[in-house]
Protein backbone atom coordinates (compact mmCIF):
# COMPACT_ATOMS: atom_id res chain seq x y z
CA UNK A 1 0.00 0.00 0.00
CA UNK A 2 1.43 3.33 -1.00
CA UNK A 3 2.05 5.93 1.69
CA UNK A 4 -0.47 8.73 1.77
CA UNK A 5 -3.07 6.97 -0.48
CA UNK A 6 -6.39 6.11 1.11
CA UNK A 7 -8.27 2.89 0.40
CA UNK A 8 -11.81 2.42 1.61
CA UNK A 9 -11.63 5.47 3.84
CA UNK A 10 -8.44 4.38 5.61
CA UNK A 11 -4.89 5.44 4.99
CA UNK A 12 -2.13 2.90 4.58
CA UNK A 13 1.14 2.93 6.48
CA UNK A 14 3.48 5.75 5.56
CA UNK A 15 6.90 5.22 4.05
CA UNK A 16 8.60 5.72 7.42
CA UNK A 17 6.04 3.97 9.62
CA UNK A 18 7.15 0.98 11.67
CA UNK A 19 4.48 -1.22 10.08
CA UNK A 20 6.04 -0.56 6.67
CA UNK A 21 9.36 -2.00 7.87
CA UNK A 22 8.06 -5.41 9.02
CA UNK A 23 9.99 -8.01 7.02
CA UNK A 24 8.26 -10.07 4.38
CA UNK A 25 8.67 -13.79 3.91
CA UNK A 26 12.12 -14.99 2.83
CA UNK A 27 13.87 -11.86 4.11
CA UNK A 28 17.51 -12.56 5.02
CA UNK A 29 18.32 -11.24 8.49
CA UNK A 30 21.99 -10.75 7.50
CA UNK A 31 20.89 -7.69 5.52
CA UNK A 32 20.20 -5.77 8.74
CA UNK A 33 23.75 -5.51 10.19
CA UNK A 34 25.21 -3.78 7.09
CA UNK A 35 22.28 -1.32 7.18
CA UNK A 36 23.23 -0.50 10.77
CA UNK A 37 26.92 -0.28 9.84
CA UNK A 38 26.12 2.21 7.07
CA UNK A 39 24.76 4.59 9.71
CA UNK A 40 27.42 3.95 12.34
CA UNK A 41 30.34 4.36 9.93
CA UNK A 42 29.03 7.84 9.11
CA UNK A 43 28.33 9.12 12.62
CA UNK A 44 31.61 7.59 13.83
CA UNK A 45 33.42 10.48 12.12
CA UNK A 46 32.70 12.36 15.35
CA UNK A 47 35.83 10.65 16.74
CA UNK A 48 37.91 12.05 13.86
CA UNK A 49 36.91 15.71 13.99
CA UNK A 50 40.29 16.74 15.34
CA UNK A 51 41.52 16.63 11.74
CA UNK A 52 39.69 19.96 11.24
CA UNK A 53 40.98 21.84 14.31
CA UNK A 54 44.24 23.21 12.88
CA UNK A 55 42.91 24.37 9.47
CA UNK A 56 39.83 25.90 11.14
CA UNK A 57 42.07 27.78 13.60
CA UNK A 58 43.73 29.40 10.56
CA UNK A 59 40.59 30.23 8.55
CA UNK A 60 41.29 33.98 8.46
CA UNK A 61 45.08 33.90 8.43
CA UNK A 62 45.21 30.96 5.95
CA UNK A 63 48.26 29.05 7.12
CA UNK A 64 48.98 31.35 10.08
CA UNK A 65 46.54 31.96 12.90
CA UNK A 66 45.56 35.58 13.59
CA UNK A 67 44.83 36.06 17.28
CA UNK A 68 41.82 38.09 18.41
CA UNK A 69 42.54 41.26 20.45
CA UNK A 70 43.09 40.53 24.13
CA UNK A 71 40.27 42.90 25.16
CA UNK A 72 37.69 41.26 22.85
CA UNK A 73 34.78 39.64 24.73
CA UNK A 74 34.02 35.95 24.36
CA UNK A 75 30.76 36.69 22.53
CA UNK A 76 32.64 39.10 20.29
CA UNK A 77 35.12 36.36 19.43
CA UNK A 78 32.24 34.03 18.47
CA UNK A 79 31.03 36.41 15.76
CA UNK A 80 34.31 38.14 14.80
CA UNK A 81 35.36 37.82 11.14
CA UNK A 82 38.78 39.49 11.44
CA UNK A 83 40.58 37.01 13.71
CA UNK A 84 40.88 33.24 14.08
CA UNK A 85 39.28 30.82 16.50
CA UNK A 86 41.27 29.00 19.17
CA UNK A 87 41.57 25.22 18.97
CA UNK A 88 40.22 24.99 22.53
CA UNK A 89 37.03 26.81 21.48
CA UNK A 90 36.62 24.63 18.40
CA UNK A 91 36.99 21.61 20.67
CA UNK A 92 33.63 22.39 22.24
CA UNK A 93 32.13 20.73 19.17
CA UNK A 94 33.72 17.46 20.31
CA UNK A 95 32.34 17.87 23.83
CA UNK A 96 28.89 18.68 22.48
CA UNK A 97 28.93 15.57 20.28
CA UNK A 98 29.00 13.17 23.20
CA UNK A 99 27.00 15.18 25.72
CA UNK A 100 24.16 15.66 23.20
CA UNK A 101 24.53 12.06 21.98
CA UNK A 102 23.76 10.69 25.42
CA UNK A 103 21.07 13.25 26.16
CA UNK A 104 19.20 12.81 22.86
CA UNK A 105 19.39 9.02 23.09
CA UNK A 106 17.84 9.22 26.55
CA UNK A 107 15.12 11.72 25.57
CA UNK A 108 14.04 10.12 22.27
CA UNK A 109 14.76 6.46 22.97
CA UNK A 110 11.11 5.79 23.82
CA UNK A 111 9.96 7.54 20.64
CA UNK A 112 12.35 5.36 18.63
CA UNK A 113 10.72 2.19 19.99
CA UNK A 114 7.32 3.46 18.83
CA UNK A 115 8.39 5.03 15.54
CA UNK A 116 10.72 2.26 14.43
CA UNK A 117 14.34 2.21 13.26
CA UNK A 118 13.72 3.52 9.73
CA UNK A 119 12.21 6.82 10.84
CA UNK A 120 14.85 7.26 13.55
CA UNK A 121 17.67 6.45 11.11
CA UNK A 122 16.36 8.96 8.57
CA UNK A 123 16.04 11.71 11.19
CA UNK A 124 19.61 10.89 12.24
CA UNK A 125 20.73 11.30 8.62
CA UNK A 126 19.00 14.69 8.39
CA UNK A 127 20.56 15.90 11.64
CA UNK A 128 24.13 14.63 11.04
CA UNK A 129 24.29 15.59 7.36
CA UNK A 130 22.37 18.83 7.92
CA UNK A 131 24.53 19.71 10.92
CA UNK A 132 27.64 19.54 8.73
CA UNK A 133 26.00 21.76 6.10
CA UNK A 134 25.20 24.34 8.81
CA UNK A 135 28.82 24.01 9.93
CA UNK A 136 29.96 24.83 6.39
CA UNK A 137 27.84 27.99 6.53
CA UNK A 138 29.49 28.85 9.84
CA UNK A 139 32.94 28.51 8.25
CA UNK A 140 32.02 30.65 5.23
CA UNK A 141 30.54 33.40 7.43
CA UNK A 142 33.15 32.79 10.17
CA UNK A 143 30.57 32.40 12.93
CA UNK A 144 31.77 30.01 15.62
CA UNK A 145 28.32 29.66 17.18
CA UNK A 146 27.05 28.07 13.95
CA UNK A 147 29.68 25.34 14.34
CA UNK A 148 28.52 24.67 17.87
CA UNK A 149 24.83 24.64 16.87
CA UNK A 150 25.27 22.79 13.55
CA UNK A 151 27.68 19.87 13.92
CA UNK A 152 27.74 20.14 17.73
CA UNK A 153 24.09 20.22 18.82
CA UNK A 154 22.04 19.27 15.73
CA UNK A 155 24.72 16.80 14.65
CA UNK A 156 24.84 15.48 18.21
CA UNK A 157 21.13 14.64 18.03
CA UNK A 158 21.90 12.73 14.84
CA UNK A 159 24.65 10.85 16.67
CA UNK A 160 22.30 9.84 19.49
CA UNK A 161 19.44 8.65 17.27
CA UNK A 162 21.77 7.00 14.77
CA UNK A 163 23.70 5.22 17.51
CA UNK A 164 20.68 3.55 19.14
CA UNK A 165 18.55 3.11 16.00
CA UNK A 166 19.59 -0.51 15.25
CA UNK A 167 20.04 -1.88 18.78
CA UNK A 168 16.56 -3.21 19.53
CA UNK A 169 16.08 -4.44 15.97
CA UNK A 170 19.33 -6.39 15.85
CA UNK A 171 18.72 -8.02 19.22
CA UNK A 172 15.30 -9.20 18.02
CA UNK A 173 16.72 -10.52 14.73
CA UNK A 174 19.56 -12.35 16.50
CA UNK A 175 18.21 -13.78 19.77
CA UNK A 176 20.76 -16.57 19.31
CA UNK A 177 23.70 -14.12 18.95
CA UNK A 178 22.77 -10.89 20.72
CA UNK A 179 26.32 -9.81 21.49
CA UNK A 180 27.68 -10.53 18.03
CA UNK A 181 24.81 -8.70 16.32
CA UNK A 182 25.16 -5.47 18.30
CA UNK A 183 28.96 -5.78 18.12
CA UNK A 184 28.83 -5.82 14.31
CA UNK A 185 26.84 -2.61 14.20
CA UNK A 186 28.44 -0.66 17.03
CA UNK A 187 31.95 -1.44 15.77
CA UNK A 188 31.10 0.93 12.93
CA UNK A 189 31.03 3.88 15.31
CA UNK A 190 34.63 3.12 16.26
CA UNK A 191 35.56 2.73 12.59
CA UNK A 192 33.98 5.90 11.26
CA UNK A 193 37.04 8.03 12.01
CA UNK A 194 39.34 5.55 10.24
CA UNK A 195 37.45 6.24 7.03
CA UNK A 196 36.40 9.85 7.63
CA UNK A 197 39.73 11.30 8.78
CA UNK A 198 41.86 10.29 5.77
CA UNK A 199 38.93 11.06 3.46
CA UNK A 200 38.62 14.54 4.98
CA UNK A 201 42.36 15.10 4.44
CA UNK A 202 42.06 14.06 0.80
CA UNK A 203 39.07 16.38 0.29
CA UNK A 204 40.71 19.35 2.02
CA UNK A 205 43.84 18.94 -0.11
CA UNK A 206 41.67 18.80 -3.23
CA UNK A 207 39.72 21.94 -2.34
CA UNK A 208 42.65 23.88 -0.88
CA UNK A 209 43.43 27.25 -2.52
CA UNK A 210 45.65 30.22 -1.59
CA UNK A 211 42.49 31.78 -0.11
CA UNK A 212 41.34 28.85 2.03
CA UNK A 213 42.07 25.39 3.42
CA UNK A 214 39.04 23.78 1.74
CA UNK A 215 37.28 22.94 5.00
CA UNK A 216 33.82 24.30 4.21
CA UNK A 217 33.74 22.45 0.90
CA UNK A 218 34.78 19.28 2.73
CA UNK A 219 31.93 19.76 5.21
CA UNK A 220 29.45 20.07 2.33
CA UNK A 221 30.69 16.95 0.54
CA UNK A 222 30.76 14.91 3.75
CA UNK A 223 27.35 16.22 4.83
CA UNK A 224 25.70 15.26 1.53
CA UNK A 225 27.56 11.96 1.31
CA UNK A 226 26.72 10.98 4.88
CA UNK A 227 23.06 11.90 4.36
CA UNK A 228 22.77 9.66 1.28
CA UNK A 229 24.68 6.76 2.87
CA UNK A 230 22.75 6.94 6.16
CA UNK A 231 19.41 7.19 4.35
CA UNK A 232 20.26 4.04 2.40
CA UNK A 233 21.04 2.34 5.71
CA UNK A 234 17.77 3.55 7.26
CA UNK A 235 15.76 2.12 4.35
CA UNK A 236 17.63 -1.16 4.76
CA UNK A 237 16.21 -1.65 8.26
CA UNK A 238 13.54 -4.32 8.72
CA UNK A 239 11.90 -5.52 11.94
CA UNK A 240 10.78 -9.11 12.53
CA UNK A 241 7.13 -9.93 13.29
CA UNK A 242 6.32 -10.19 16.99
CA UNK A 243 7.37 -13.50 18.47
CA UNK A 244 9.58 -14.49 15.53
CA UNK A 245 12.48 -16.83 16.19
CA UNK A 246 15.13 -18.23 13.81
CA UNK A 247 13.95 -21.46 12.23
CA UNK A 248 14.86 -24.40 14.43
CA UNK A 249 16.18 -22.25 17.27
CA UNK A 250 14.86 -22.49 20.81
CA UNK A 251 15.96 -20.57 23.85
CA UNK A 252 18.29 -22.81 25.90
CA UNK A 253 16.36 -24.72 28.56
CA UNK A 254 19.16 -24.36 31.10
CA UNK A 255 19.73 -20.67 30.44
CA UNK A 256 21.56 -18.49 32.92
CA UNK A 257 19.62 -16.88 35.75
CA UNK A 258 21.08 -13.59 34.46
CA UNK A 259 18.94 -13.84 31.30
CA UNK A 260 15.33 -12.90 31.96
CA UNK A 261 12.45 -14.60 30.17
CA UNK A 262 10.23 -11.53 30.54
CA UNK A 263 10.31 -7.80 29.85
CA UNK A 264 10.69 -4.73 32.08
CA UNK A 265 8.79 -1.60 31.00
CA UNK A 266 10.81 1.47 30.05
CA UNK A 267 9.09 3.45 32.79
CA UNK A 268 10.23 0.93 35.41
CA UNK A 269 13.78 0.07 34.29
CA UNK A 270 15.38 3.09 35.95
CA UNK A 271 13.64 2.23 39.23
CA UNK A 272 15.67 -0.97 39.56
CA UNK A 273 19.16 -1.16 41.13
CA UNK A 274 20.29 -3.17 38.09
CA UNK A 275 19.91 -0.17 35.79
CA UNK A 276 22.08 2.06 37.96
CA UNK A 277 24.68 -0.63 38.57
CA UNK A 278 25.05 -1.18 34.81
CA UNK A 279 25.09 2.62 34.40
CA UNK A 280 27.99 2.80 36.88
CA UNK A 281 29.77 -0.13 35.20
CA UNK A 282 29.64 1.62 31.81
CA UNK A 283 30.58 5.02 33.26
CA UNK A 284 33.68 3.68 35.03
CA UNK A 285 34.83 1.54 32.11
CA UNK A 286 34.36 4.38 29.62
CA UNK A 287 35.88 7.04 31.92
CA UNK A 288 39.10 5.04 32.11
CA UNK A 289 39.18 4.26 28.39
CA UNK A 290 38.26 7.72 27.15
CA UNK A 291 40.93 9.17 29.42
CA UNK A 292 43.54 7.04 27.63
CA UNK A 293 42.16 8.00 24.20
CA UNK A 294 42.36 11.68 25.07
CA UNK A 295 46.01 11.49 26.13
CA UNK A 296 47.23 8.74 23.77
CA UNK A 297 49.17 10.98 21.39
CA UNK A 298 50.97 13.22 23.94
CA UNK A 299 51.52 10.22 26.23
CA UNK A 300 53.46 8.28 23.59
CA UNK A 301 55.51 11.36 22.69
CA UNK A 302 56.39 12.33 26.26
CA UNK A 303 57.05 8.80 27.51
CA UNK A 304 59.33 7.69 24.67
CA UNK A 305 60.66 10.97 23.30
CA UNK A 306 63.61 10.55 20.93
CA UNK A 307 63.42 6.73 20.90
CA UNK A 308 60.54 7.10 18.46
CA UNK A 309 62.95 8.53 15.87
CA UNK A 310 66.01 6.42 16.70
CA UNK A 311 67.48 8.81 19.31
CA UNK A 312 66.78 7.09 22.66
CA UNK A 313 69.29 9.30 24.46
CA UNK A 314 67.03 12.34 23.94
CA UNK A 315 64.10 12.92 26.26
CA UNK A 316 61.03 14.80 25.05
CA UNK A 317 62.22 18.12 26.47
CA UNK A 318 65.54 17.82 24.61
CA UNK A 319 63.95 17.49 21.15
CA UNK A 320 63.98 20.42 18.75
CA UNK A 321 60.91 21.63 16.84
CA UNK A 322 61.63 19.48 13.76
CA UNK A 323 62.06 16.35 15.85
CA UNK A 324 58.88 17.04 17.79
CA UNK A 325 57.01 17.39 14.51
CA UNK A 326 58.36 14.01 13.41
CA UNK A 327 57.27 12.21 16.57
CA UNK A 328 53.87 13.93 16.42
CA UNK A 329 53.33 12.23 13.06
CA UNK A 330 54.27 8.88 14.58
CA UNK A 331 51.89 9.50 17.50
CA UNK A 332 49.11 10.13 14.98
CA UNK A 333 49.72 6.61 13.70
CA UNK A 334 49.43 5.36 17.28
CA UNK A 335 46.03 7.06 17.60
CA UNK A 336 44.94 5.37 14.39
CA UNK A 337 46.10 1.98 15.68
CA UNK A 338 44.04 2.51 18.82
CA UNK A 339 41.00 3.19 16.63
CA UNK A 340 41.56 -0.15 14.92
CA UNK A 341 41.61 -1.99 18.24
CA UNK A 342 38.60 0.03 19.39
CA UNK A 343 36.71 -1.43 16.40
CA UNK A 344 38.05 -4.96 16.65
CA UNK A 345 37.27 -5.05 20.38
CA UNK A 346 33.65 -4.14 19.76
CA UNK A 347 33.13 -7.22 17.62
CA UNK A 348 35.47 -9.61 19.48
CA UNK A 349 34.32 -8.96 23.05
CA UNK A 350 30.62 -8.70 22.17
CA UNK A 351 30.81 -12.01 20.29
CA UNK A 352 32.72 -13.62 23.17
CA UNK A 353 29.98 -12.47 25.55
CA UNK A 354 27.56 -14.80 23.73
CA UNK A 355 29.74 -17.68 24.94
CA UNK A 356 30.77 -16.65 28.45
CA UNK A 357 27.96 -14.24 29.41
CA UNK A 358 27.87 -10.46 29.75
CA UNK A 359 28.70 -10.32 33.45
CA UNK A 360 31.77 -12.50 32.97
CA UNK A 361 32.84 -10.38 29.99
CA UNK A 362 32.78 -7.24 32.13
CA UNK A 363 34.73 -9.08 34.83
CA UNK A 364 37.34 -9.74 32.13
CA UNK A 365 37.38 -6.03 31.20
CA UNK A 366 37.97 -4.92 34.76
CA UNK A 367 40.40 -7.67 35.80
CA UNK A 368 42.58 -7.47 32.70
CA UNK A 369 42.24 -3.68 32.68
CA UNK A 370 43.47 -3.35 36.28
CA UNK A 371 46.58 -5.36 35.41
CA UNK A 372 47.35 -3.50 32.16
CA UNK A 373 46.69 0.02 33.50
CA UNK A 374 48.95 -0.73 36.48
CA UNK A 375 51.75 -2.17 34.32
CA UNK A 376 51.67 0.40 31.49
CA UNK A 377 53.94 2.92 33.34
CA UNK A 378 56.45 0.13 34.05
CA UNK A 379 56.50 -0.88 30.39
CA UNK A 380 57.23 2.74 29.50
CA UNK A 381 60.06 3.03 32.06
CA UNK A 382 61.54 -0.20 30.66
CA UNK A 383 61.67 1.53 27.27
CA UNK A 384 59.58 -1.23 25.70
CA UNK A 385 57.48 0.35 22.98
CA UNK A 386 56.07 -3.04 21.98
CA UNK A 387 54.75 -3.91 25.45
CA UNK A 388 53.41 -0.40 26.05
CA UNK A 389 51.66 -0.17 22.68
CA UNK A 390 50.26 -3.71 23.05
CA UNK A 391 48.87 -2.98 26.53
CA UNK A 392 47.19 0.26 25.45
CA UNK A 393 45.75 -1.45 22.35
CA UNK A 394 44.18 -4.18 24.51
CA UNK A 395 42.85 -1.48 26.86
CA UNK A 396 41.18 0.26 23.91
CA UNK A 397 39.73 -3.02 22.67
CA UNK A 398 37.97 -3.36 26.04
CA UNK A 399 36.80 0.26 25.87
CA UNK A 400 35.08 -0.51 22.57
CA UNK A 401 33.96 -3.92 23.81
CA UNK A 402 32.18 -2.30 26.74
CA UNK A 403 30.02 -0.23 24.37
CA UNK A 404 29.18 -3.19 22.16
CA UNK A 405 28.41 -5.62 25.00
CA UNK A 406 26.16 -3.38 27.09
CA UNK A 407 23.06 -3.54 24.80
CA UNK A 408 23.06 -7.33 25.08
CA UNK A 409 23.62 -7.01 28.84
CA UNK A 410 20.52 -4.81 29.05
CA UNK A 411 18.50 -7.26 26.93
CA UNK A 412 19.53 -10.10 29.25
CA UNK A 413 18.48 -8.18 32.36
CA UNK A 414 15.43 -6.21 31.14
CA UNK A 415 14.19 -8.20 28.13
CA UNK A 416 13.99 -7.03 24.53
CA UNK A 417 10.69 -5.13 24.38
CA UNK A 418 12.18 -1.75 25.42
CA UNK A 419 15.89 -2.48 25.14
CA UNK A 420 16.54 0.28 22.58
CA UNK A 421 14.96 2.96 24.77
CA UNK A 422 16.61 1.65 27.94
CA UNK A 423 19.95 1.67 26.11
CA UNK A 424 19.28 5.27 25.11
CA UNK A 425 18.82 6.28 28.74
CA UNK A 426 21.89 4.34 29.77
CA UNK A 427 24.01 6.34 27.31
CA UNK A 428 23.88 9.27 29.73
CA UNK A 429 26.73 7.28 31.29
CA UNK A 430 28.76 8.07 28.16
CA UNK A 431 28.02 11.78 28.52
CA UNK A 432 29.13 11.60 32.16
CA UNK A 433 32.28 9.63 31.34
CA UNK A 434 33.11 12.10 28.57
CA UNK A 435 33.44 14.77 31.25
CA UNK A 436 35.02 12.72 34.06
CA UNK A 437 37.73 10.85 32.11
CA UNK A 438 39.37 13.74 30.21
CA UNK A 439 39.00 16.11 33.19
CA UNK A 440 40.76 13.75 35.61
CA UNK A 441 43.53 12.95 33.15
CA UNK A 442 44.17 16.52 32.01
CA UNK A 443 44.18 18.07 35.48
CA UNK A 444 46.48 15.42 36.94
CA UNK A 445 48.88 15.87 34.04
CA UNK A 446 48.92 19.65 34.47
CA UNK A 447 49.39 19.32 38.23
CA UNK A 448 52.35 16.95 37.77
CA UNK A 449 53.85 19.15 35.07
CA UNK A 450 53.66 22.28 37.25
CA UNK A 451 55.21 20.27 40.12
CA UNK A 452 58.25 19.54 37.95
CA UNK A 453 57.58 15.83 37.34
CA UNK A 454 59.74 14.57 34.41
CA UNK A 455 57.92 14.00 31.11
CA UNK A 456 58.46 10.23 31.23
CA UNK A 457 56.69 10.03 34.62
CA UNK A 458 53.85 12.48 33.99
CA UNK A 459 51.26 9.74 33.58
CA UNK A 460 52.15 7.29 36.36
CA UNK A 461 49.70 8.69 38.91
CA UNK A 462 47.02 9.03 36.23
CA UNK A 463 47.17 5.34 35.31
CA UNK A 464 46.99 4.30 38.96
CA UNK A 465 43.92 6.49 39.53
CA UNK A 466 42.27 4.91 36.49
CA UNK A 467 43.00 1.53 38.11
CA UNK A 468 40.85 2.77 40.99
CA UNK A 469 38.01 3.44 38.53
CA UNK A 470 38.25 -0.14 37.30
CA UNK A 471 38.25 -1.59 40.82
CA UNK A 472 35.04 0.32 41.53
CA UNK A 473 33.59 -0.97 38.25
CA UNK A 474 34.47 -4.54 39.22
CA UNK A 475 32.54 -4.16 42.49
CA UNK A 476 29.49 -2.69 40.72
CA UNK A 477 29.45 -5.56 38.22
CA UNK A 478 29.75 -8.05 41.09
CA UNK A 479 26.58 -6.62 42.66
CA UNK A 480 24.39 -7.07 39.55
CA UNK A 481 21.67 -9.69 40.04
CA UNK A 482 18.56 -10.70 38.04
CA UNK A 483 15.69 -8.20 38.36
CA UNK A 484 12.97 -8.84 40.91
CA UNK A 485 10.04 -10.61 39.15
CA UNK A 486 7.73 -7.83 40.39
CA UNK A 487 9.17 -5.55 37.66
CA UNK A 488 8.34 -7.94 34.80
CA UNK A 489 5.40 -7.05 32.55
CA UNK A 490 2.44 -9.37 32.11
CA UNK A 491 2.34 -11.29 28.82
CA UNK A 492 -1.01 -9.71 27.95
CA UNK A 493 0.50 -6.22 28.34
CA UNK A 494 3.39 -7.12 26.03
CA UNK A 495 0.96 -8.37 23.36
CA UNK A 496 -1.07 -5.17 23.61
CA UNK A 497 2.06 -3.05 23.18
CA UNK A 498 3.16 -5.00 20.13
CA UNK A 499 -0.28 -4.66 18.57
CA UNK A 500 -0.30 -0.92 19.26
CA UNK A 501 3.10 -0.64 17.58
CA UNK A 502 1.67 -2.24 14.42
CA UNK A 503 3.96 -5.26 14.53
CA UNK A 504 1.99 -8.24 13.22
CA UNK A 505 2.55 -11.63 14.73
CA UNK A 506 1.84 -15.11 13.52
CA UNK A 507 3.01 -18.71 13.55
CA UNK A 508 6.71 -19.02 12.87
CA UNK A 509 5.97 -21.42 10.05
CA UNK A 510 4.57 -18.55 7.97
CA UNK A 511 7.85 -16.69 8.13
CA UNK A 512 10.66 -18.68 6.58
CA UNK A 513 13.03 -15.73 6.45
CA UNK A 514 16.04 -14.83 8.51
CA UNK A 515 17.79 -18.11 7.91
CA UNK A 516 21.07 -16.48 6.90
CA UNK A 517 23.18 -17.51 3.96
CA UNK A 518 25.17 -15.55 1.42
CA UNK A 519 23.03 -14.48 -1.51
CA UNK A 520 23.82 -11.67 -3.95
CA UNK A 521 21.85 -9.08 -1.96
CA UNK A 522 23.74 -9.87 1.23
CA UNK A 523 27.07 -9.85 -0.63
CA UNK A 524 26.30 -6.45 -2.18
CA UNK A 525 25.15 -4.95 1.14
CA UNK A 526 28.27 -6.11 2.98
CA UNK A 527 30.53 -4.92 0.14
CA UNK A 528 28.97 -1.44 0.43
CA UNK A 529 30.19 -1.16 4.02
CA UNK A 530 33.12 -3.58 3.91
CA UNK A 531 35.09 -1.87 1.12
CA UNK A 532 35.19 1.58 2.81
CA UNK A 533 36.04 -0.08 6.14
CA UNK A 534 38.86 -2.10 4.56
CA UNK A 535 40.25 1.11 3.00
CA UNK A 536 40.16 2.79 6.42
CA UNK A 537 42.01 -0.15 8.01
CA UNK A 538 44.67 -0.01 5.30
CA UNK A 539 45.23 3.74 5.79
CA UNK A 540 45.45 3.20 9.54
CA UNK A 541 48.01 0.42 9.30
CA UNK A 542 49.98 2.49 6.80
CA UNK A 543 50.38 5.20 9.45
CA UNK A 544 50.80 2.88 12.43
CA UNK A 545 53.88 1.06 11.10
CA UNK A 546 55.85 4.28 11.62
CA UNK A 547 55.76 3.68 15.38
CA UNK A 548 58.27 0.86 15.01
CA UNK A 549 60.46 2.57 12.50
Amino acid sequence: MTAGISYGGTSGPGLFDRERTVARANFNRWLVPPAALAIHLCIGMAYGFSVFWLPLSQSVGVGKSIACPADMSYIGMMVATSCDWKVADLGWMYTLFFVVLGSSAAVWGGWLERAGPRKAGFVAALCWGGGLIIGALGIVTHQLWLLWVGPGIIGGVGLGLGYISPVSTLIKWFPDRRGMATGMAIMGFGGGAMIGSPLANILMNSFKTPEGAGVWQTFVVLGLGYFIYMTAGAFGYRVPPAGWRPSGWKAPVSQSAMITSGHVHLNDAHKTPQFWLIWAVLTLNVSAGIGVIGMASPMLQELFGGSLIGKPELGFAALDATQKTAIAGIAAGFAGLLSLFNIAGRFFWASLSDKIGRKMTYFAFFTLGIVLYALAPSFAHMGSKALFVASVCVILSMYGGGFATVPAYLADIFGTQFVGAIHGRLLTAWSTAGIIGPTVVNYIREFNKSAGVPADKLYDATMYILVGFLVAGFVCNLLIRPVNPKWLMKDTDVIKLQSAASIPSGPNGQYEFGLGGLDWRVALAWAAVGIPLAWGVWKTLESAVKIFG
